[in-house]
């Protein structure tokens, strides 16, 4: 499979769960799917048409951190200005928060879609991971080959919801999977399993579910117990795990 292979990398950035409001945004500690259709059309310079585009990404951190934050609320006022006959129009609540950061992340996306290197080669728009505020550069941008092979090791990386019981590790999430902007941005959410440490195809469980083999693997990648980094791909739109609406 040739693959378009993108490394970003910032200094902060933040995945905050959508249903946390106030008081406090705790961030997911990888990046969710619609966080990469929205990075992938920044670069583009439009939204896309999702159907047939596939990417896996391999995601680190150095850390997280605790960051104080801020939300004035704004609403209609009333009155007038002290000392002056100008009536009000707007006045604010100061609502401090604390969001969650995460530290020196680096994303290594792949997508099956080589076309789009020189999209990536000069972006349309900043390069952001997450909140508008959160700058990434691109270190590295390639057209590569994968390769198929029967032995894989996965780590920091989100794989298909159906693994769960193969690895054994990693914790199950549900996760904004696409936004449709044609539908006022009505979400879609599937669940994932997110995996921050290395597992090896060969420490598999495979009772009561098939073999994912062969797995797709990047040669480029270091080479553990006879293997290379696994990708597992997922997509925007069609059948891909469970699929849920929520408001």
């Amino acid at each position: 499979m040739r693959v378009l292979k993108v490394v970003a990398e910032g200094l902060t950035t933040s995945f905050r769960y959508p249903h946390f409001m106030q008081q406090v945004h705790p961030s997911y500690p990888m990046p969710p799917p619609a966080t990469i259709y929205g990075h992938i059309a920044s670069a583009l310079g439009e939204w896309f048409d999702p159907e047939g585009v596939q990417f896996a990404y391999h995601f680190t951190a150095q850390g997280s951190v605790q960051d104080m934050e801020h939300i004035i609320a704004l609403s209609a006022a009333s009155g007038k200005l002290p000392a002056t006959n100008i009536p009000k129009v707007l006045e604010g609540n100061v609502n401090p928060f604390r969001r969650e950061l995460l530290f020196q992340p680096r994303l290594t996306l792949y997508v099956n879609r080589p076309e789009w290197e020189e999209a990536f080669r000069s972006p349309r728009y900043a390069v952001v991971l997450g909140r508008s505020q959160d700058l990434f550069a691109y270190t590295q941008i390639e057209v590569v080959d994968l390769q198929q092979a029967s032995r894989a090791y996965f780590e920091h990386t989100l794989l298909p919801h159906q693994m769960a019981t193969q690895v054994g590790r990693g914790v199950t999430v549900l996760m904004p999977r696409y936004l449709d902007y044609a539908r006022k941005r009505v979400p879609v959410f599937s669940r994932y399993v997110m995996l921050q440490e290395r597992v090896h195809s060969s420490d598999f469980y495979t009772f009561g579910v098939s073999h994912l083999t062969p797995f797709w693997i990047d040669p480029a990648a270091p080479c553990y117990r006879d293997a290379y980094l696994g990708l597992a791909f997922h997509s925007f739109t069609g059948d891909d795990g469970e699929t849920f609406m929520l408001a």
